[in-house]
Parts: C-alpha cells; sequence; structure tokens
C-alpha cells in the first residue's frame, strides 16, 4: 500500500501516525469503536506480560496513536523510549495506516448493530460532546440509527462510527487479507472460544505459556472479569475520564439489539448491508466464524 486514505475527525486524525517510526514486532490492533478494541489489547498485555495480575494501563502502555487528545510528541517520545515489545491501537481503517511487512495487524469486528448500540451508551459515558446531537439521550424520533445509516466513512461523520465507516474498515482488512501480518477476530468468537482466541493470537505473536498459565490468563480476560475490575481494566480506568468505568463494559453479548429497533429500521439497515457486501462478507461481518447468532 503506497498511498494513504486520509482519515480526520473532530476526535481522530491518522496523520500522526506519522511520527510513529514501525518496528517489525509490532502489534497494532486495528478496529472500528466498541467493536473489541479493549478485549482484545487485553489478551495481548496478558500473552505480553504471562501475568494475569499485570495492570494493563492500556491508554499509557498501548496508546491510541490517532487520538487528537493526547499530545503527539509526548505519545511518539514514549513509544519509542519503550524498550520492550509494542502495542498500539487505531481506530484508522487499514487503507489509511501505514503498513509494514513485519508487524502484526489485528483487525476486530463485531456485528454492526451491537457496535452501534454499544457506542450509543459509550458516547453517554463519555465527558466529550462533538457528537451530542448524533445521540440523544431521549431519542423518540430515531435520530441515532438514521445517521448511522446516513453518516459518511470519512470526515466530520467517521468518529460517530456510522456504518459506512465499519463497512470501509470492513473492506479495507479484507482487501489485505490475504497478508500473513494481517488477521480478521470477531467479538462473537471471542465470546464463543476466548480460549480458543488465545491460542490463535500467541501463535500469530509467537509467545508460549504453559497451560496452567495461559488458563490464569484467559480468566483474567473473561468480559465478566473485566467488567468487576473496570478500574483496572477499561482505557484511563480509575482516572475519573469515564463517568463510569464499569459502564464502559456494559454488555458483552451478541443480539442486543433484538427488539430494539423497528421493522423499518431493519429493513433499512438490511439493504444497506445487502447492498454493500457478499452473503459470505455480511454472514462473518455479523456472526464471525459461525456465521449465525449464537444459539
Amino acid at each position: 500500500m503506497t498511498q494513504r486514505q486520509l482519515y480526520l475527525g473532530p476526535l481522530t486524525d491518522n496523520r500522526r501516525w506519522d511520527r510513529v517510526a514501525i518496528r517489525a514486532d509490532d502489534v497494532i490492533v486495528v478496529t472500528p469503536p466498541k467493536c473489541g478494541t479493549t478485549w482484545m489489547q487485553t489478551i495481548i498485555a496478558l500473552l505480553f506480560s504471562g501475568d494475569p495480575e499485570v495492570e494493563t494501563e492500556l491508554s499509557i502502555r498501548m496508546p491510541w496513536v490517532d487520538i487528537r487528545l493526547r499530545d503527539l510528541e509526548e505519545v511518539a517520545e514514549r513509544l519509542e523510549g519503550m524498550t520492550h515489545r509494542r502495542s498500539m491501537k487505531s481506530h484508522t481503517p487499514m487503507d489509511g495506516l501505514p503498513l509494514d511487512d513485519q508487524a502484526q495487524y489485528i483487525c476486530v469486528f463485531r456485528h454492526p448493530l451491537d457496535a452501534h448500540l454499544s457506542n450509543r451508551r459509550h458516547m453517554h459515558n463519555m465527558p466529550i460532546t462533538f457528537y451530542s446531537h448524533w445521540f440523544p439521550e431521549d431519542d423518540p424520533d430515531g435520530i441515532a440509527f438514521r445517521r448511522f445509516l446516513d453518516g459518511g466513512p470519512e470526515g466530520f461523520d467517521m468518529d460517530a462510527m456510522p456504518l459506512a465507516h465499519i463497512l470501509r474498515h470492513y473492506k479495507a482488512a479484507i482487501a489485505l487479507a490475504d497478508r500473513p501480518n494481517v488477521t480478521l477476530f470477531h467479538f462473537a468468537d471471542m465470546a464463543r472460544d476466548l480460549e480458543g482466541v488465545f491460542a490463535k493470537v500467541s501463535d500469530l505473536l509467537d509467545i508460549s505459556h504453559n497451560s496452567e498459565t495461559m488458563a490464569q490468563l484467559v480468566r483474567a480476560a473473561t468480559f465478566d472479569n473485566m467488567k468487576a475490575n473496570a478500574e483496572r481494566f477499561a482505557p484511563s480506568g480509575g482516572k475519573g475520564f469515564f463517568k463510569s468505568d464499569s459502564a464502559f463494559f456494559h454488555s458483552g453479548s451478541n443480539g442486543q439489539w433484538a427488539g430494539m429497533l423497528s421493522d423499518d429500521e431493519i429493513a433499512r439497515y438490511d439493504a444497506m448491508m445487502a447492498a454493500s457486501l457478499t452473503p459470505e462478507e455480511r454472514a462473518w461481518l455479523e456472526y464471525g466464524s459461525a456465521g449465525v447468532p449464537m444459539g
């Protein structure tokens, strides 16, 4: 990839990656928001350390490079000063990132409707008002869902995570999925078989631990454990950034949108998905490797 797509939003700026010198053993977690980013980062932090009690401190140790709210020079200098193996996160699609032939890119996706509802709650839990008009807490007219369907993949819209931005993420990742260092994961598979996901990630990163240690790491990364210890596992947890750290882990369930959207809203979503993806691509994006809802 020689020409990078420009992604500039009120919260994020992918040009910030120009200040980061990618190392061959770097691990970059690339996702739309609320699709399992923190979950995957936690898995990586646990595998790096081999310690189920490690203080993850994701915002500092595995920084979100794109975000405008942190001073770029401070982030770049902190990353450059790290002597251990590094991991970073990005909410920029793969076509907007520097692509190194050796670094590992781990892309995580979730059913778009579950991601949308999770993002609504996330916006209400944050002290940032960029998109308060997109996500009214009292929304009898369905403004949030209408903007989810109408928003564009770039510019001001993208940081509110409309469907078009999720689809851009997905298609950009699919386009590179034949590379040995680009791997797609799904939130539903993490919920179904966390132990299997740990095994796959550890293989990708060439990290091994004995079976007892791995079992302890898997237990530490269960959704229930992260929610119960939200000050430890939430990004910037315990620092008052969120109204509630625990609310960051509101629900690890799938299919939470069922019964919350009208038939017309679902029909409009279905039409956009059918026009954008093949049936096979859609099945994976919504349900992961099983291709069907969890029973």
